[in-house]
């Protein structure tokens, strides 16, 4: 008789409680880490709190159970312990200065604890401070990127890595050194105003549009898109455009989000798998979302200041172009064909030409398509990128080249730390035919 699988290999359930945490921590981190933050003014040690927090629910869980919102207890759970070292800082310091000594620097007084509330904008504003101390001037561009990424994103330095295009080593220790300049200046935790703000926008824009990247096409694991991200990005674009409304470049952001999600519930398949932009149901993009894209694209070039669009409003524009066809052969891939030059020369990069290359393609033809990729195989940037063998694979494809563009898809299979786009780059290789 044959035996059932399941009896061989019981479950335990205080595995799927361990996997339900580690799930909840990876969406909920950003929000515990900001939380955290806004009582100690560290970001540093906001992580190890939010690490607190994420051992304290791996000792309950189990036993009590998953609560019914443990976003919530987890952030409550490192807000408390905040305000316990708050408080052991504060009567460390009166004794301090009970025997004489004065400290250089206070801690928060305790009636300055912000109340434990989850109000949701009041989460948001939390995350919004989190970015802007993230992109102080004090740190180097990259290292504001590494810590952003790895604090609002909950990206391992893997994943940053691979976003940024740089060695995990070089990574880690951006991100070591950031928490450690952050603490080491006394970095206030805000929203600034005025110059300040405006000097750090664009590595806020930046890292806001990286985040949304990595949950629009996650760079490793097992799931093709994290929609949690997605989402705040989305929400923080929102409310950064609410706090900065003469900002085009702003509103650029929110409109290429918006425009970029629209697409979202089109762009996987039943069991999860990858589905290219030109094979996606149309009428699976989100209509809302799309006016809401289309709008904050008029609002960018209303309050344009007649010097050219910046590199998100542009972006936005070619997303626009996407929006307003009623099929992928109805494109306008002239006009993106050509936003892709003003890119190139206003944010110039070998993601920007290769993205330029693949329009061209669909414009002028894949042979001198093919000639800008080549261009391109010598980039350090690239060096390990699997959307550069995939894309010459789909050019060589189409040339008739099909000997090279198997070589080229089974590259690109190699070098993809996704498991769903491993799969479909490993079915383009199956189906090149001669």
């Amino acid at each position: 008789m044959a035996v059932d699988h399941a009896s061989e290999h019981p479950r335990h359930p205080e595995h799927s409680v361990e996997r339900t945490i580690e799930t909840v921590f990876r969406m909920e981190a950003p929000r515990v880490i900001a939380g955290a933050a806004r009582i100690v003014r560290d970001v540093g040690i906001a992580e190890e709190l939010a690490q607190d927090a994420l051992v304290a629910a791996l000792e309950q869980w189990p036993a009590s159970g998953v609560p019914d919102n443990p976003g919530a207890w987890l952030t409550t759970a490192a807000k408390h312990r905040a305000v316990d070292l708050v408080r052991r800082r504060e009567r460390y310091a009166r004794k301090l200065a009970e025997m004489g000594r004065d400290l250089e620097t206070a801690p928060p007084h305790l009636d300055e604890i912000p109340e434990l509330v989850e109000d949701p904008e009041a989460i948001d504003d939390d995350l919004l401070r989190l970015v802007f101390t993230a992109c102080h001037p004090v740190l180097s561009p990259e290292a504001r990127v590494a810590l952003t990424l790895r604090l609002l994103g909950g990206l391992t330095t893997a994943e940053i890595a691979r976003a940024v295009l740089a060695p995990e080593p070089t990574v880690a220790q951006r991100v070591v050194r950031a928490k450690r300049t952050l603490a080491a200046r006394n970095v206030p935790f805000e929203v600034p105003y005025g110059p300040d703000r405006e000097a750090r926008l664009g590595s806020v824009l930046d890292v806001i549009y990286l985040i949304f990247n990595e949950g629009y096409a996650a760079t490793t694991g097992d799931d093709y898109v994290r929609p949690a991200l997605c989402e705040d990005a989305l929400r923080l674009a929102r409310r950064l455009a609410a706090l900065m409304p003469k900002e085009p470049e702003v509103h650029g952001l929110v409109a290429l989000l918006e425009l970029q999600a629209s697409r979202t519930a089109a762009r996987s398949g039943p069991g999860g798998e990858p589905v290219l932009l030109k094979d996606q149901s149309r009428g699976r993009w989100n209509r809302m979302l799309i006016r809401r894209g289309f709008a904050a694209l008029e609002r960018a070039e209303g309050v344009a200041d007649g010097t050219g669009h910046g590199p998100y409003v542009l972006q936005a524009a070619i997303a626009a172009c996407h929006a307003h066809a009623a099929s992928y052969e109805e494109t306008d891939w002239g006009r993106i064909t050509a936003l892709y030059g003003l890119l190139a020369v206003r944010a110039p990069s070998p993601v920007v030409e290769l993205n330029r290359a693949v329009a061209v393609s669909m414009a002028q033809g894949p042979e001198e398509a093919l000639a800008l990729v080549d261009a391109l195989v010598g980039e350090p940037a690239l060096r390990g990128y699997h959307l550069l063998p995939s894309v010459r694979g789909d050019f060589l494809a189409r040339l008739g080249r099909c000997a090279e563009a198997r070589v080229e898809f089974e590259r690109a299979a190699g070098l993809a730390r996704n498991a769903r786009e491993r799969e479909l780059l490993l079915r383009k290789l199956k189906g090149v035919r001669g």
